[in-house]
């Protein structure tokens, strides 16, 4: 079952443009993979002076990380709460930057350790069977 941003909205905590997720296209309890187009639109609020570096290729990750959260959590009827990236681990960019690419952008992450918030996620972001990004986040619960 497909998810689209709307709903993606609906799970964390991001808002407008910066929900850099267009779409859930898989998920089970321990993964989730989305696709999306937003590294090409020029109003992407990570963009610097017009380019988009594939360092944030592992903000798309921790948002799918965060997205696959709220879907667990939605499960069992409960919301998840606020948490953060912590930490980045083994990242390792296979391309400098993300706004040439112009493929789709298909967004990995696989719970590693961990349940609810505090949890650590391997990430992988492609397009066109082409790997551009992978690395290890750390997702902490956010203090209130």
């Amino acid at each position: 079952m497909r998810i689209n941003k709307a709903e993606i909205r609906t799970l964390i905590p991001h808002s407008g443009l910066m929900c850099l997720l267009d779409e859930v296209t898989q998920w089970d309890d321990r993964s989730i993979t989305c696709i999306t187009n937003t590294h090409r639109d020029p109003a992407n609020p990570l963009r610097r002076d017009g380019r988009l570096s594939a360092l944030h290729a592992f903000e798309y990750g921790a948002q799918a990380a965060a997205v696959h959260g709220g879907l667990r959590a939605r499960l069992v009827n409960a919301l998840a709460p606020p948490g953060y990236l912590a930490a980045l681990r083994d990242a390792r960019l296979h391309a400098t930057q993300l706004d040439v690419i112009e493929s789709p952008l298909q967004v990995r992450a696989l719970r590693l350790l961990g349940d609810g918030v505090n949890c650590v996620y391997e990430c992988h972001i492609s397009a066109a069977d082409t790997l551009l990004a992978e690395g290890r986040v750390t997702i902490i619960q956010r203090d209130r």
